[in-house]
């Protein structure tokens, strides 16, 4: 059976040069309506944990969580998904303040096409760990790194002689991208543990406007 798995797949082959007809068939068997773009993994993972924190289907409700690998690559997949020639659907984003250029620029070209609902695009002060470390604070997180099992590796990296000088909320940011697949787990386990009201202002816009 088809799934947004699939639908995934097929954007990121159509993006890397291959047809784009399966991804516009599973886009009518799926009836995807809405595509977010984000720009990796960890993101995603915080996504779809906040959406199952507050009882959604994102799937069910034909949205897709599309990690593009990085947010250069926003203007090809807006020009793939956005308007026609592109599959005519909904689109929105979430990104680092960093690389708000790139959003911005890929967004106008979907507004200027006049479509139903404008796009949207939410941006993380420094990025989205950033921004959860804050709502939870450096406690919080850190015994979030103990109960994970990873306190003796973030006790490792705090000896380093390039963390002399930051702050904690830095040195914790730095850590969770020191590892392979430690961001993303992390992503999903810091939306888990906020509390309701706390969640960072552009991850709640997100969920909230599709």
């Amino acid at each position: 059976m088809a799934d947004m798995e699939a639908f995934r797949e097929a954007v990121t082959a159509w993006d890397a040069g291959g047809s784009g007809e399966p991804a516009r068939e599973l886009a009518a068997r799926l009836s995807v309506r809405a595509v977010v773009l984000l720009e990796g993994p960890s993101d995603a993972a915080a996504v779809d944990a906040l959406a199952a924190r507050r009882g959604r289907d994102l799937e069910g409700e034909g949205v897709c969580v599309l990690p593009m690998g990085g947010a250069m690559s926003v203007g090809r997949f807006v020009r793939l998904l956005g308007p026609p020639p592109g599959l005519g659907l909904r689109l929105t984003g979430l990104c680092d303040e960093g690389e708000r250029r790139f959003y911005a620029r890929a967004f106008e070209r979907t507004a200027a096409a006049g479509t139903a609902h404008p796009p949207r695009f939410f941006v993380c002060v420094a990025d989205l760990e950033d921004e959860l470390i804050r709502a939870l604070g450096v406690a919080r997180v850190e015994e979030l790194v103990r109960e994970e099992g990873d306190l003796r590796a973030l006790q490792t990296f705090l000896q380093q002689p390039a963390q002399q000088g930051r702050t904690s909320q830095q040195q914790l940011r730095r850590f969770l991208g020191t590892k392979k697949g430690r961001k993303i787990r992390y992503g999903r386990v810091l939306v888990e543990a906020l509390e309701p009201d706390r969640v960072p202002a552009p991850l709640d816009g997100l969920l909230t406007c599709l």
